[in-house]
């Protein structure tokens, strides 16, 4: 009754679920499609390609166009000792119309610089994309593995908790027949009650997992996620330590963002010797004035002329102070240098950790497999002598714990590997 009155509610709930069978693969898919952690990082990739266009467009001609119209005052004219002052009459209207056209031919290489650090901040947005559908995955992996690893403790606790009524059905025969005692009973009703609310707690897990996981996939709120079985089966042989040092050495985001980071300071080194050298540019121009202000008196007419030349600009002072510049991107390129193998150390480091703890997570699995086929053989020898009288309740209730126990571990065991294993490869940038 007790067990009954616990799940009710939970087979209430269960009748409106629609439940839905998803690999790990069709939920990176989802995931890919949903996750505001990724649509995040699609925009900022956006953005950086519209700065490397952006970049580029400084390479086209600059247009500049201009149309003014102006009141002018009388003048004043005087001798050079300011004597004889007299009033000029001018025409009051004064109107200016002024097209001009450059086109930088050398510039130091700033331009090119520009569109080589844009170029770089573009790959730096697409790691940081990449990056974000790692950790996003590696979270849904994370939830899937515990949703699948609680699954089958629910399973595990359904066989015992069917064990353990049955044994007790069986108790009650004895004790009629004289055989056992009431508080044999009531040993195997107090370990039933403890299974059924570990149960309960276990399928509360899963309600909370799979809330998670409908969020963060933007699925119907009534989705029940159910885990692929074959998961098991997918073949993880455990490679060499120097394979997967090899994958960090080629895919860890750490060390991409960090050489990135080395190239923009080398291209920061030239964008502040740019700024030490000579602007060279061709200009045409064309230009619609009037009245004419340079005779006295003024002609109040137009005048149009245009002029096609080389302009060629240079800023002397930068040679004693772009310098200082120069030296500070060079320190910047060092750092950056720095931390790249700062960067790479840790990831070394982080991957032997893994590499460690996935090829124990083998020889747990191997361990807790001979302790499950040990609990078996144990509670079937004592299963025996209990029938036959010779061993009491307690000894049947420590060998149903151990097996019990026995399960969980290899549950646990099993989904560990798997774990350890997608741990590796998001280190290695390979989720």
């Amino acid at each position: 009754m007790l067990l009954c009155a616990m799940l009710s509610g939970y087979c209430v709930l269960a009748a409106d679920r629609v439940e839905r069978v998803l690999t790990l693969e069709e939920i990176y898919t989802l995931a890919d499609q949903h996750s505001k952690s990724i649509k995040s990082g699609e925009v900022a990739l956006q953005e950086a390609d519209v700065a490397v266009r952006e970049a580029k467009s400084k390479h086209l001609p600059n247009i500049d166009l201009s149309v003014m119209a102006s009141y002018l005052g009388d003048g004043l004219l005087t001798d050079r000792n300011f004597a004889n002052a007299m009033n000029v009459d001018m025409p009051h209207f004064g109107n200016n119309f002024a097209v001009e056209a450059s086109q930088l031919i050398y510039g130091g290489g700033a331009v090119s610089s520009g569109v080589a650090m844009a170029k770089l901040q573009q790959e730096m947005a697409s790691v940081g994309l990449a990056e974000s559908r790692t950790r996003v995955r590696f979270m849904l992996t994370a939830f899937y593995l515990d949703l699948y690893k609680l699954h089958n403790l629910l399973k595990v606790y359904d066989r015992n908790i069917e064990l353990a009524e049955t044994l007790i059905e069986n108790t009650r025969a004895r004790e009629e027949q004289g055989v056992a005692l009431a508080n044999d009973i009531t040993r195997y009703e107090l370990r039933l009650q403890n299974i059924s609310l570990a149960r309960r707690k276990i399928a509360n897990g899963i309600e909370i997992l799979n809330a998670n996981m409908v969020e963060m996939l933007s699925l119907e709120p009534q989705t029940y996620i159910i885990p692929d079985e074959r998961l098991v089966s997918l073949s993880m042989a455990p490679r060499s330590e120097a394979y997967w040092q090899g994958e960090a050495t080629s895919h860890s985001y750490n060390l991409r963002r960090s050489a990135l980071g080395v190239r923009m300071s080398e291209q920061g080194v030239k964008l502040a010797r740019a700024n030490m050298l000579p602007n060279l540019s061709v200009v045409a121009a064309n230009h619609f004035d009037g009245p004419i202000t340079i005779e006295v008196p003024v002609i109040n007419k137009n005048f149009n002329y245009w002029f096609v030349g080389l302009r060629l600009s240079w800023s002397l002072s930068s040679l004693y102070k772009a310098n200082q510049g120069v030296k500070r991107a060079k320190y910047a390129t060092l750092l950056a240098q720095s931390r790249y193998d700062e960067a790479k150390e840790g990831v070394t480091l982080a991957v032997k950790s893994d590499y460690i703890k996935y090829l124990e997570s083998f020889d747990e699995l191997v361990s807790y497999r001979k302790s499950l086929q040990l609990a078996q053989e144990n509670y079937g020898v004592v299963e025996t002598r209990y029938k036959n009288d010779m061993a009491i309740a307690t000894d049947m209730v420590d060998a149903a714990n151990e097996l019990l126990n026995a399960e969980l571990q290899l549950s646990n065991s099993q989904m560990d590997v798997i774990f350890k294993y997608y741990k590796l490869k998001s280190t290695t940038g390979n989720l």
